[in-house]
């Protein structure tokens, strides 16, 4: 199976390329325009292109390989940059992946996977969260990842292109940058590394569902054979308040973290976490590591590769 994975040198990237590498049977190429990426993270022995998803030189690499498969990875992520740049926002994550798709059409690609996000469900109190409740994103990050799942739907409608939607509760792990969902874990790694004190926003009791990216990458592994059209939540069902995260943190460290705590944002959701039921229905897959285990793991990396003590 021929396999194309976009922003494959970015945080989930690199995890999905440390299941899939070296199994027998993929050949496995990585395309990203390292803006955020790291080229360091894409394995010596796997076939990397440096460019951008919106450029045309996409098209000449579908016409040389014939994919089976895409995994779409490459967006911009920043919640707050969407909200001050909404055009370079919209710029990469529709007509990035409008791109990618037409090349999916003209070369017969036979399915695709994407990236969604707990964003497009916004502020919305039913909690844990399914599939079927309404999508009110209150970001313009969440309206492209809302867009682009009924651009998915359209293609698949259309075109017969087997689509896997895959909505990422805050998703953590090792080779995470400071932004992003799930950033808060990688910020704490960072400050705690540095014996520097925290922020928290609001009284640290909102809740979030953070979910290892090492199981991010199981599931986009089990959906590269997966026939029509599915939305899934990839979450652990686990509402964990900051505070608790905090908790976790100061046990892996094996010492007490400064916090400081300053006023709630505008526009943060107090509580998120989404159901999983039908993850587990479709794909005969839970999340598996622990959140203590997997704050040890991520801390211990981040220490060890920033020089933290």
């Amino acid at each position: 199976m021929k396999i194309l994975i976009t922003g494959g040198a970015g945080f989930i990237g690199s995890h999905l390329l440390q299941r899939l590498h070296g199994k027998p049977g993929l050949q496995l190429t990585v395309v990203d325009n390292l803006d955020t990426g790291c080229r360091d993270y894409v394995p010596a022995d796997v076939e990397f292109i440096k460019a951008d998803i919106r450029s045309q030189e996409l098209a000449h690499c579908f016409a040389s390989h014939h994919f089976d498969a895409v995994v779409h990875l490459a967006a911009q992520t920043m919640v707050p940059f969407s909200m001050d740049h909404p055009r370079e926002d919209c710029d990469v994550n529709l007509l990035g992946l409008i791109n990618v798709l037409e090349c999916c059409r003209k070369y017969q690609v036979g399915s695709i996977t994407f990236s969604s996000s707990a964003a497009v469900y916004g502020d919305n109190e039913h909690v844990p969260l399914r599939e079927t409740e309404p999508l009110v994103p209150t970001s313009f990050y969440g309206i492209t990842k809302m867009t682009t799942e009924h651009y998915l739907r359209v293609y698949h409608e259309v075109y017969g292109l087997n689509t896997t939607v895959f909505r990422f509760a805050n998703v953590y792990g090792e080779r995470q940058g400071a932004g992003g969902e799930g950033g808060v874990v990688s910020i704490f790694c960072k400050l705690l590394a540095e014996d520097k004190p925290v922020t928290i926003y609001g009284d640290g009791e909102q809740t979030r569902d953070f979910v290892y990216a090492g199981d991010i990458a199981r599931a986009l592994e089990a959906s590269l054979s997966l026939q029509g059209f599915h939305v899934l939540n990839v979450s652990t069902t686990q509402e964990t308040s900051i505070n608790q995260l905090v908790a976790y943190f100061e046990k892996a460290a094996g010492k007490k973290l400064v916090v400081r705590y300053a006023a709630k944002r505008e526009g943060d959701i107090y509580r998120s976490f989404l159901d999983n039921r039908e993850l587990l229905k479709v794909l005969q897959l839970q999340p598996e590591m622990a959140l203590p285990q997997g704050i040890l793991q991520t801390y211990n990396w981040y220490r060890q590769e920033k020089g933290g003590h």
